[in-house]
């Protein structure tokens, strides 16, 4: 184990203990601060799997992790068999999204709003062209990966869980999943944690920066002269984690533009 995993371990068991301290949020500060209550959550989630039917919602793995304060049958989202045709190094990445400076913090996510790195993400960008008919290509089968979103207590805030597969659906190694993953990303705003509803570790998008970019994109819709309900909230989180993760090809029934 390298040190970078050391500290993730660290602060996975340090953030579960105070979790389980942190009260229940009640009151709506969706506007105020870009957090989510439990209810509001699920408010989002039953919207996500309307306009989008690839998502469902899933109980937990066993009774012992159902967490009490949601529905014992929507404990977290999922969407399954998402293709990830390319690995990192292979794409070419816009320089509004990647910054490629020799550095030991964290990348956070809300620089990516700031540059305007939102503003060009297309759901269809990264999908691997379709050959001619007249071409005489084999078709590799692609990675694939479940993504999981989950609720988390401690930062009131949605966090996506992702499961890999390589083209035997065999599920990935943690080396493996990280060449789909930016090395800027990769074991900083990306690490691997306990999954909270499956008793699984996974890489997922570390959501300690969620809310404050949640609430600045918020700010950048109200700019534009509209109004973002609760309701719409998973929508635009997906939309900026495509920016952490472009190599996974999932996309909207619904878009929102900034």
């Amino acid at each position: 184990m390298d040190l970078q995993n050391l500290v993730n371990n660290v602060k996975s068991v340090a953030l579960n203990i105070g979790e389980r301290f942190t009260p229940i949020l009640k009151e709506s500060k969706f506007r105020e601060t870009g957090v989510l209550t439990p209810e509001e959550f699920v408010a989002a989630g039953d919207h996500l799997v309307h306009h989008c039917p690839t998502w469902k919602w899933a109980p937990a793995a066993n009774p012992s992790k159902n967490r009490p304060f949601l529905p014992n049958d929507k404990q977290y989202l999922i969407t399954r068999n998402v293709p990830c045709h390319k690995r990192c190094k292979q794409m070419e990445y816009d320089e509004k999204l990647e910054k490629n400076e020799d550095e030991e913090e964290a990348i956070d996510l809300d620089d990516l709003v700031e540059s305007g790195g939102l503003e060009d993400i297309d759901p269809n960008r990264f999908i691997a062209s379709t050959p001619s008919s007249t071409q005489n290509v084999e078709v590799e089968k692609p990675r694939t990966y479940d993504l999981h979103i989950c609720y988390d207590k401690f930062y009131q805030v949605p966090r996506l869980y992702l499961m890999g597969y390589d083209e035997n659906r065999k599920p990935l190694t943690v080396e493996q999943t990280y060449e789909d993953f930016s090395a800027d990303h990769a074991n900083k705003t990306i690490t691997v944690e306990t999954h909270t509803s499956i008793d699984c570790d996974m890489p997922t998008v570390h959501p300690c920066k969620h809310a404050e970019m949640m609430k600045r994109l918020i700010n950048q819709y109200a700019d534009s002269g509209k109004e973002l309900n609760v309701h719409e909230y998973l929508l635009l989180f997906l939309k900026f984690v495509q920016a952490v993760i472009p190599t996974i090809e999932y996309d909207y029934t619904r878009s929102i533009k900034i």
